[in-house]
């Protein structure tokens, strides 16, 4: 069984901020790593695709700033979107037709690697571009959703907390690396 997760990363907003916006919702907010911060949402657990939409987009509203929503699902599927103050500019699904017992495999859509670099001030387009449309069918592609996460979140520039971590991960006393529970603020 391989990882199942939602997370947010946020650049542009404090810790301190979006955990005293998110009080009266189980949440978890790390603190500022590579001027990004992530949200673990309890109820994006549930894999819910309209749910991680719908917070993606008010977390990105609320504070003006980029917010790029990850959701993987079994590491057969990593699906992503980028909303910018509230707007939803890209989304990315590295297996599109997976829940479609008819549809033929097929290479992943979407995923601007200019406007997710623009967005969080990166540099690495060129690989970026490589990262998303490598096909997990490609000789050197990825077997785990999770290792194409890290390495977009290399190619950003972004924190490494959201890798491979969900809300869960942390009831379970499974922290990402680098981070110490004392250092994240929990909402409810």
């Amino acid at each position: 069984m391989g990882n199942f997760y939602a997370n947010y990363t946020l650049k542009g907003a404090t810790q301190s901020a979006v955990a005293e916006a998110l009080s009266g919702r189980r949440c978890i907010v790390t603190p500022a790593h590579n001027d990004t911060i992530v949200v673990f949402d309890e109820d994006s657990d549930g894999q819910d695709q309209d749910l991680v939409s719908g917070f993606a987009a008010e977390l990105s509203a609320g504070f003006n700033c980029p917010v790029f929503a990850v959701l993987n699902h079994d590491d057969d599927v990593l699906w992503c979107q980028l909303y910018i103050n509230g707007v939803l500019e890209d989304e990315y699904d590295s297996a599109p037709g997976y829940f479609d017992a008819d549809a033929e495999p097929s290479a992943p859509v979407g995923g601007d690697a200019e406007k997710l670099s623009a967005a969080f001030g990166s540099s690495g387009l060129v690989d970026l571009e490589h990262v998303l449309r490598k096909s997990s069918f490609d000789e050197d592609g990825y077997t785990f959703a999770f290792e194409r996460h890290a390495d977009i979140v290399k190619h950003l520039g972004i924190s490494t907390f959201g890798v491979g971590t969900s809300f869960a991960s942390f009831e379970s006393d499974e922290l990402p690396e680098g981070l110490s529970i004392d250092e994240v603020i929990r909402t409810a």
